[in-house]
């Protein structure tokens, strides 16, 4: 995953998007990947002081492995007020550690934290891993549902290319009460189906990609206390900045664009699911 990382850190950063009059939280982000840096790099503290300029005054820091999760953990803990943290082995890296039971067992020690908000990302992705890394990748995710059942902090799910197994693994074992589709990606008719179960969808700035009117189609059928915006960054920057580094501070962006397709204001969009980020991270 790293040399992925590290050609979005090398793009040109997208420019400031115009504030946003009613704040709300970047619900999924990697701060650590935007500048590769230490978690009380002062680069953090400029990044979230510009993105609160901007109206993006908290910022969800989302795991995917052992060592970065931790990383995570101390950002939160130096950005109390302003960022929490998510710990998980990320569905492609699960398969390929070392010692996949010894590192699950520290993410379960790791989620009683007092900043740990959420398990995630896990997952399944049938783009990325092999057929024969698969089974580790399934037990994985199980377990890591477990882990979120077991504190009654928010699951985090990675799906890609993989949507008939998360939901029938979702089923069959049971999902936390509070379960978000990260970066969601499949389409209207699995939306619905994730609104009737009572999952959450989180849509990034792929959802103003012009190839994606699925999503949009997708976006149109959430109700507002079921949906989140997040970046994802340092990836898929929205349009117009679609390509360049993105970070918390493009959330105006894709907010806009959710609003514009929705038929719903700026504002109201925006205070809305910054309630549901309360109701489901908790206080920063």
């Amino acid at each position: 995953m790293a040399d992925r990382h590290n050609r979005d850190i090398d793009r040109p950063p997208a420019p400031t998007p115009e504030p946003l009059s009613t704040n709300v939280a970047d619900s999924h982000a990697h701060l650590e990947l935007i500048f590769n840096g230490e978690p009380n790099d002062p680069r953090i503290k400029e990044l979230l002081n510009d993105c609160e300029k901007v109206g993006v005054t908290r910022v969800v820091q989302v795991g995917y492995s052992l060592e970065q999760s931790k990383w995570g953990i101390k950002c939160a803990e130096n950005f109390k007020g302003k960022v929490v943290a998510t710990v998980a082995l990320h569905p492609n890296e699960a398969p390929v550690v070392k010692d996949l039971e010894s590192e699950l067992s520290e993410i379960a020690t790791l989620a009683k934290h007092e900043l740990v908000r959420g398990i995630g990302e896990t997952g399944l992705d049938f783009f990325r891993t092999p057929k024969d890394l698969q089974d580790k990748q399934l037990y994985s995710f199980e377990r890591h549902i477990e882990i979120a059942k077991q504190t009654g902090k928010a699951l985090i799910i990675h799906d890609r290319d993989a949507h008939e197994a998360v939901f029938e693994t979702l089923q069959r074992v049971g999902a936390p009460a509070k379960t978000i589709f990260h970066c969601y990606s499949a389409d209207e008719v699995y939306a619905k189906k994730a609104v009737a179960a009572g999952y959450i969808l989180s849509f990034a700035g792929t959802v103003t990609f012009k190839n994606a009117p699925h999503l949009r189609a997708a976006l149109q059928v959430v109700p507002v206390n079921q949906l989140l915006v997040e970046t994802d960054s340092p990836f898929l920057a929205p349009m117009p900045n679609r390509g360049m580094l993105n970070t918390p501070a493009q959330i105006p962006n894709t907010l806009r664009h959710m609003a514009l397709v929705r038929g719903e204001s700026v504002d109201y969009l925006a205070e809305q699911i910054d309630q549901n980020i309360d109701e489901i991270f908790g206080d920063f």
